[in-house]
Parts: C-alpha cells; sequence; structure tokens
C-alpha cells in the first residue's frame, strides 16, 4: 500500500491523470505540439492516426513482469507483476474515466495563443487509444472487454505489449477483442541479452516471449514488432546480431518492424550504463534499420527523424489505418 502511495505521488507530479485503482493517462508531447501545429507523431506519418486525438492511457499502472534497463518509466516503485493485489475496474468506466482525465489535462492548453482551436475542440473526444503508457496492458484481465469497448465506440487503439501473457492474447483473438494494432517490443537477440535486458521476474520469460512470436501469425489484425536500440554496454545492435533478429521476427511474420532509439529519459538515466552516450544518433539508427531490411529482404518505408524511428516492411499498401479496420 505504501508503495502504492508512493508511486501515485510521483506520477501526478509527472502529470498523470490518475483513474480508479489502476489506470491513468499522460498527455503526450506529440499531442500538445499538434494541438498548436508544430508537428505530429510517427504513429500519424506512418499509421494516419490523429496525435490530437490519441489518449496516452494504461490500465495497469504499477503492474509489469518486467524491470526493462531502458524504461523511463518508475520500475523501481512497480507494485506488483500480477494484478491480485487491487480490485478491478469496468473497462466502461475506466475509458470514461480516461476521457475525462484527458479533458482535465488539456485545459490548461486553451490559454496557449498558437491554440488551433478546431483541433482543441476535437482533442475532447480522444478516438485513439495509446494503451502503453506504463505498465503491461495484458495483465488486466479484462483488456478485451476494454478493447471492445473502444470498437463499439468508434474508436481505434493500439497495444503494446512485452509478450508474456500468450494466453490473453488467445483469448481475445478467439472473442474477436483484438486491438487496431498490436505491438511486441523485441529489444534482444538471444536468451542471455533478453535476461540482461528485461531483469523478467515471469518464470520462462524467454520461452513464454516465443511462444508470443509463434503466436502471431495466427491473429488477425495489424501487427508490429518495436526493437529500441541502445550502446554502450547493454548494447543491442551488433551486426553478429542481425541473423537471430530476423529469426525471431521472421517467426512473427508482423506486418511491419520499427527501430527506434533509446532515450535516456525519466527513470532510465539514472540507471547504471544507460546515459545520454548510449543513445543512437538518427544515422545509426538508419544503418541498422537497413542492415534488418536487408537481411530480411524487407525495404525501409518511411522514417521520423526528431522520434529516431524508422518502419521496416515489405510494402507501403497497409501503412494507412483503414476503416475496415477499426
Amino acid at each position: 500500500m505504501l508503495k502504492k502511495l508512493k508511486l501515485r505521488n510521483v506520477l501526478k507530479k509527472q502529470h498523470y491523470g490518475l483513474v480508479g485503482e489502476h489506470s491513468g493517462v499522460q498527455i503526450c508531447r506529440w499531442c500538445k505540439k499538434s494541438l498548436v501545429d508544430e508537428g505530429v507523431c510517427y504513429k500519424e506519418q506512418f499509421y494516419g492516426i490523429k496525435s490530437h486525438q490519441c489518449c496516452q492511457m494504461s490500465p495497469t499502472i504499477g503492474f509489469c513482469q518486467n524491470r526493462c534497463l531502458h524504461c523511463w518509466r518508475a520500475i523501481e516503485l512497480t507494485i506488483g507483476n500480477k494484478m491480485d493485489s487491487v480490485k478491478i475496474d469496468n473497462p466502461k468506466e475506466i475509458i470514461k474515466g480516461c476521457i475525462l482525465a484527458q479533458r482535465k489535462l488539456l485545459n490548461g492548453f486553451k490559454g496557449n495563443a498558437k491554440i488551433n482551436l478546431k483541433k482543441f475542440k476535437e482533442a475532447q473526444e480522444p478516438m485513439q487509444f495509446a494503451i502503453s503508457l506504463t505498465g503491461e496492458p495484458t495483465l488486466y484481465p479484462k483488456i478485451g472487454e476494454l478493447v471492445d469497448e473502444l470498437r463499439k465506440m468508434g474508436k481505434t487503439s493500439f497495444i503494446v505489449t512485452n509478450g508474456l501473457v500468450p494466453e490473453r492474447l488467445i483469448e481475445m483473438s478467439k472473442k474477436n477483442q483484438l486491438p487496431t494494432q498490436l505491438y511486441v517490443s523485441m529489444n534482444s537477440s538471444n536468451e542471455g541479452l533478453y535476461n540482461k535486458w528485461h531483469r523478467s521476474l515471469e518464470p520462462k520469460a524467454w520461452e513464454k516471449f516465443n511462444q508470443t512470436l509463434e503466436l502471431f501469425p495466427s491473429l488477425k489484425t495489424r501487427k508490429v514488432i518495436r526493437m529500441t536500440l541502445i550502446k554502450g554496454p547493454n548494447d543491442n545492435m551488433k551486426d553478429e546480431m542481425l541473423e537471430n533478429y530476423a529469426k525471431l521476427i521472421l517467426k512473427a511474420s508482423p506486418d511491419f518492424v520499427e527501430v527506434k532509439g533509446y532515450m535516456a529519459v525519466g527513470f532510465a538515466r539514472e540507471r547504471d550504463g544507460m546515459g545520454y552516450d548510449t543513445m543512437p544518433n538518427y544515422d545509426e539508427i538508419k544503418d541498422y534499420a537497413k542492415k534488418i531490411a536487408k537481411v530480411l529482404g524487407w525495404k525501409i518505408l518511411d522514417k521520423h527523424k526528431f522520434s529516431r524511428v524508422v518502419l521496416v516492411g515489405k510494402d507501403r499498401k497497409k501503412m494507412k489505418i483503414q476503416e475496415s479496420e477499426i
């Protein structure tokens, strides 16, 4: 209980809007930039969602199986790797609470002289839910119902998972409750590096992660592998790792691979070997993405320099989300 109170106090200082027992939102920097017409998120550029109508949220604040070195969240204050210590909130109430919390956080932007008032009005009703803010979303036992409610409301949903709850993805698939776009994070080419990077509390974590990769091709939704690259003592962008990365990616058969650079921000920069000098620059990220694309026989489809992210895939035809996919 003490750790939960401490975590909530930290998150309030970081301008989170807390919702119910275990959920919350935070206004993304790209939502802020879009509201004053100073740029949009790479997800808008790549996939067509609207940055100013995106709700960056989590239904699992304080809950994750991993203690990843590169995570900028307050993982030192993680409550647990299961949600059995809290009352489980209803998906409808979480969605309603997140929208209201988002509106409250947006209130202060109306006084900005540069605000795009049309976008500001549209932002009051977010149409995209980025379920990736903090924690592991598939630990929330009603995550499928939450996605289903969002779909009924005509909203898109992106989920980023660490891949350690494959049984939840199977359940969501059987019930037709998969999100508009499903990400799995891949930061390691082998089990040794995986254990070093993720410091998982989940038994047989590498095995479960691979189970999710094997499951991925059967999931009827848009699928993305997200890679975060880093230099230094935790280097995961060596040339000798390319073949293993390619095997893992081809096993999962995603629609796209996002190759991103580690950012030394938040709590991550306080950890050993995770300082500013370990951040790969944009050219290094592009170079490694090209190597990954070459090994896969795929292409570089798009780039977002400010976010240091490169999109790899087979072709550009599937990039923009279609109405039928919502």
